[in-house]
């Protein structure tokens, strides 16, 4: 009987260490398990510029939701964001993909409006500012476009 009792402890410790090794995953990874907690905005770019699925959104820099998707829509790419619920985004808010120092991430910040309209879940950002194409701007400063 006491075998059976050293066996059952150990297996309990085993299971809990496994639950915590796993939560501990979700957490660091910044996963989200159970849904998101937030709302739908579409930003739509004439250059998504190298932004992935899960860089984040914004907003004076503070983060305030992640890029769900990006897919092509007409020619240009249509970047939906998942803002998180307690933050607002105004009707004539202007969306820019930047990048974090000179050669790191990318990520949309959002550059807030002055109107009292909110942007609905669903709704789009009109303002928006591709990213900047460094390569472009070399070619066109060595072939004198500039």
């Amino acid at each position: 009987m006491k075998k059976f009792d050293l066996e059952l402890a150990v297996g309990f410790f085993v299971l809990v260490g496994i639950l915590a090794l796993g939560y501990i995953s979700i957490k660091l990874g910044k996963l989200e398990v159970i849904g998101g907690g937030g709302y739908t905005v579409y930003a739509e770019f004439e250059k998504a510029g190298g932004i992935k699925s899960g860089s984040i959104v914004e907003i004076a820099g503070v983060e305030v939701g992640k890029v769900k998707s990006i897919r092509l829509n007409d020619y240009q790419a249509l970047v939906e964001l998942t803002i998180y619920k307690d933050v607002k985004i105004q009707e004539d808010a202007i969306a820019s993909i930047k990048t974090k120092g000179l050669i790191g991430e990318k990520y949309v910040q959002i550059a807030p409006g002055g109107s009292e309209k909110i942007i609905p879940d669903g709704g789009k950002i009109r303002e928006t500012e591709s990213a900047v194409d460094l390569e472009e701007l070399i070619s066109k400063y060595v072939f004198g476009g500039v």
